[in-house]
Parts: C-alpha cells; structure tokens; sequence
C-alpha cells in the first residue's frame, strides 16, 4: 500500500506516493529525477548518496521516503544558484576535489553542512566532518583544500554582501579594465 508524502527538495514540492519500504535516495532518483545523490553501498558505509534534510547531512539510503515526509532535502542539484557555482562546487573544480566524480556529491553536502554549522574549520575539522564519506580516486588532500576554498571564497561573499550592505564599495574586488 502506498503512503502519500511530501517532500521539499531544491525549494521545490513534491508530493509522491511511495511504497513504505522506499529508500529516500530511490524516490530522488528514480521518482524525481534528483540523480546526484549516487547510490553506492546502500548501508551508510560510503556516502555517495549524502544529502541534505532540514539541514542536516543524512545518507539517503539509510532513510524512507516515508520518515522524510514533510521535509526540506537539499541535493547537490540545489547548490548552484542563476547557473553559478556554489562556493563549494568551485572548490572542488580549482582545488581538483574529484576524480571520478562518484563521491563528489555527497562530499559536497557533507561539506555544505559542516560549513554551515562551522564557516572557518581547520583540517582536522574537515577531515573529520568527511570521515564517513569514501572516496576510492584522491588522497583526500584535494577536498580538503576544496573545503577549505569554500570556506573562504563564502568567507569573502558575505564580507562583501555586508559591505553593500552598509552601502560602501569592496576595493579588493574592484578592478581596472585596459583600454
């Protein structure tokens, strides 16, 4: 028997019938079409399917569709915003935080609440927040430096969101175009 349900994801309602027994990361997938949370271990061991609900980082294949009913889910789909890159996303572009790309999304949502909860973490911090995300292709260095570059690039956008704010000009990103 299927359960009527309603889920938030990237600002945007749905309401789905699911079978109880339906894992959240099936119903984004196959249901909705939200196919950046991967389906990997489908035991919480590797993350790859790590998405946001109501903020926190949860792997979705260890949650129903039913126990998120009612929830906001955000996925690595909702980060980008008007077709830019997300701080995050950037990161791991420049710093080379991906390889095969597999673990890419749950990394980044893992890392989107870390830096929610903690704006300027250190490496131990973020080497601790990933700790239950694997990745088989890097060494790890990269997403940290990944993080670490979000962590200052969205360090700087709110530095600058506040300067404009006040109604005042951020001379550090000012630039002067030759002629």
């Amino acid at each position: 028997m299927e359960h009527d349900i309603t889920l938030t994801v990237n600002d945007t309602e749905h309401e789905i019938a699911v079978e109880p027994r339906t894992l959240l990361v099936h119903t984004l997938r196959d249901a909705l079409g939200y196919t950046g949370a991967n389906v990997g271990c489908e035991s919480s061991l590797c993350g790859a399917c790590t998405v946001t609900m109501d903020g926190d980082a949860v792997k979705s294949c260890t949650v129903l569709a039913v126990q998120a009913d009612g929830t906001e889910i955000e996925t690595v789909e909702g980060l980008a915003e008007d077709g830019d890159f997300h701080p995050i996303q950037e990161g791991f572009r420049k710093e080379h935080g991906l390889q095969c790309g597999y673990c890419t999304p749950g990394m980044m949502m893992t890392a989107r609440e870390l830096l929610e909860d903690n704006p300027d973490p250190d490496e131990a911090e973020i080497r601790e927040a990933i700790e239950g995300n694997l990745c088989r292709c890097t060494g790890y260095q990269n997403i940290v430096n990944a993080v670490e570059f979000a962590a200052d690039r969205m360090e700087t956008d709110a530095a600058n969101r506040d300067i404009a704010a006040d109604g005042g000009t951020d001379r550090t990103t000012d630039t002067v175009e030759d002629e």
